[in-house]
Formats: C-alpha cells, structure tokens, sequence
C-alpha cells in the first residue's frame, strides 16, 4: 500500500548513465511496475542493446532498467490524498518533464496510471517534443485507461496524443477503433510466462475469501463475506477459509472486522497477498483478484458493495452489463454477480456449497477458464515486451 508520507523529495532527477536513454518506462504504481518488468524483461531479451530507464520500482529495475526514481512513495489513491500532496506531485511531473527534455528518450512508455501518465503526455506535447506535435519522442502507452467503462471520451485525447497503444484485453482494439490511435493487444500480464497466479484450484482446499485491496471496499465487504462463511459453517463444520491482505494496515483492518464473528475464530486465517493459496471456491470482490481466480479455475462468485450514492452514480456512467472482468471478457456470468443488497449471507453461502459440490459447475467452471486463457494470452504476433522493442526507433 502507498505511504501516507511522501519520501524526501529526490529531485533533481539523476542524468541516465552514458547521458543517454532509447525508451524511458513510467510506471506510477506497484501492479504498473510488476507489468512493466515483465515487458522490459521480455523486450531485452530481444534486443540486449536497447538502454532502458525508468520511473517505477524495484521490479523494472530488477528486469534491467536503470532506475532513475523510485515511483512508488508517490502511488497515492484517492482524490482527497492526491489533493493532500498536490506541491509534491506537481513537483514530480514537472521533473520529469524536464528530465524528457534534457535527455531526450527516443521514446517515452507510459504503463496505466492515467492520472499521472495523461498529464505528462499533454505536457511534453505543450513542449513541442512529441511526434504528434512536431517532435521526436515517440509515446507508447501499455495497458490502456479503462475508456470503455467510464470516461470514453478520453481515447480522444489519448489519440491526439500517443503514437501507438498495447491493450491487454482484445476487445480494447475495437475501443479504440473510431480513432486515429494505433492499437495492438499484446496480450494480458496474468499469462506471461514468468507470472504465478497467486491462486490455486484444489478441491481440496480452503474457502477464498477476497474483499478487495482498499480499506473502504474492505469495510462494506468483508463483513458479508464473513456472515456467509459463517452461514456455511452450519452445514459444512469442516472447512476452513483464508482471506488475503495486501498490507499490515489492511490485515488489522480485517482483524477488527473479523473480531466479532466468534464462531469464526480457528476457522479463518489471514494471509498476506506473496501467500500462493490453494482454494477449493471464493467469494471475491470485482478487482484484478477476480481474474487470477477465473484464470485458476476456482469456483465463486463476485460480491460488491459500495455507498448506494456511488452505486446510483456509478450506474449511470458505466456502459457494462457486468462488474467482473472474466465475467465481461466472457459476456456471461463466470462467476455470479451479487450487487448491493443482492449479497445476502445465505445466498453467498448456498453459492459456496455448489462451488464445492457440484460436478457440473466445477467442470463448467474448468471450462470457461480455458476459455479465458485462449481469449487473454498472447497473438502470434507476439507479446509486449515484442510490441516495446518495436516501436521504439533505432
């Protein structure tokens, strides 16, 4: 989880080694580091003297990028801390357009983050620096802006700006197709060779319990997730459940939560998120944990609840039949969707029970895992770290 205190500041930015640079990475968060490693790592591979810095984490330094800041002091969420250190990350985005200017990447990579990542793009166009706006640098985005859910309007703005996109879902291509952007899939990050999905089918294995990464969707979530274990409890004395914490914070939260479920005390443990968990079925909320488990082929079901204003809001401006991304990747229901007060303890728990007793749904479950592999893994094409080495000049 990001620091509530930004490091001391680490400006000025240090000159990359040699003074030279062919592609700088930004990767403004801890997920857009682990990808952006892979694809570096990848892309390396295929052309060794390709000299690569970056803004990001251990992981992309790791992968063989030289790493001129560590980014992920300033990964903050949420708009009232993002207002809480508007000087510091004004200051950074001004930095790093300076350290564009001067040393003059043949190409700037932008990985998600688009809060940071947009800025800096029309910024560096303001310059005159880009391609598009009679410039040099190329500008290449991987993993695209969630533009089909919300905010459509912005594959304008990121067309008249990016020189080529790399999406990870295939049909982020047809997103972008009333546009002048150059859009490839390059595949989805969970299926590169180097990745473990954190998450394992076993029949055998506990009860998933997942209420998401932020405190506030752990506050509405885990409470029900815990009602319907305990629900399951009744009938089944013989399992066990594992939640999984992304953080210490996270895990005193869930703690507090948790204490007041007495009967579910022996029965639930939890794990930190570098824990790889055997599970025979999950309750999980509609985040990128969703996916690893649809791609492990565990049984479950989506559960979500937000403030019934968000919802309202959140309705009207999302253009998606559903919340889970296998769930939309598939256009049927992977894993059911309880929404709101649709998650009910009893209805959580009897889904439970046929996740772990029912043939035809494990072996449907099975099934459309495989479905989603072919739908995510790589074209023939080959994947991101073969689109980077691609359209970064020579």
């Amino acid at each position: 989880m990001p620091s509530d205190v930004l490091v001391s500041s680490p400006f000025p930015l240090p000159a990359p080694a040699g003074g030279k640079v062919d592609v700088l990475v930004i990767a403004g968060e801890h997920s857009g580091d682990e990808h952006a490693a892979r694809m570096v790592s990848a892309a390396l591979s295929r052309n060794p003297s390709m000299k690569v810095a970056a803004l990001g984490g251990e992981n992309l330094k790791s992968a063989g990028a030289e790493l001129i800041c560590d980014m992920m002091p300033y990964a903050i969420v949420g708009i009232f801390e993002v207002l809480k250190h508007y000087g510091e990350l004004k200051q950074l985005r001004d930095e790093i357009v300076e350290w564009i200017l001067k040393y003059k990447p043949k190409a700037v990579c932008f990985v998600d983050y688009p809060g940071l990542n947009l800025r800096l793009a029309g910024k560096l166009a303001e310059r005159n620096a880009t391609n598009k706006s009679g410039g040099k640098i190329r500008l290449l985005y991987y993993i695209s802006p969630q533009v089909w859910a919300w905010k459509a309007k912005r594959r304008f703005e990121m067309a008249d700006l990016i020189d080529t996109l790399g999406v990870i879902f295939p049909f982020e291509v047809q997103t972008f197709a009333d546009t002048k952007l150059e859009t490839k899939f390059v595949g989805h990050p969970f299926l590169s060779e180097s990745y473990q999905l954190p998450t394992v089918y076993n029949p055998d294995g506990d009860v998933l319990l997942l209420p998401g990464s932020r405190s506030g969707a752990i506050t509405r979530i885990a409470p029900i997730m815990f009602e319907a274990f305990s629900e399951l409890l009744k009938g089944r004395n013989d399992v066990r459940a594992k939640c999984i914490y992304a953080s210490d914070t996270l895990k005193v939260l869930l703690e507090s939560i948790l204490e007041p479920y007495g009967d579910l005390k022996g029965k639930v443990e939890l794990v930190p998120n570098s824990t790889v968990v055997e599970a025979s079925s999950v309750l999980t909320s509609s985040g990128t944990m969703s996916l690893n488990c649809a791609l492990a082929g565990i049984p479950g079901a989506v559960v979500y609840r937000i403030h019934p204003l968000t919802y309202l809001f959140g309705k009207m401006v999302l253009k998606i039949p559903y919340i889970g991304i296998a769930n939309i990747l598939l256009d049927k229901p992977f894993y059911p969707e309880f929404i709101q007060g649709a998650a009910k303890a009893k209805a959580l728990a009897k889904e439970l029970v046929g996740c772990m007793e029912n043939a035809d749904r494990i072996r449907q479950t099975r099934e459309l895992s495989g479905q989603l592999r072919t739908i995510l893994d790589k074209p023939s094409s080959g994947g991101a770290g073969t689109w980077l080495a691609e359209n970064v000049p020579n």
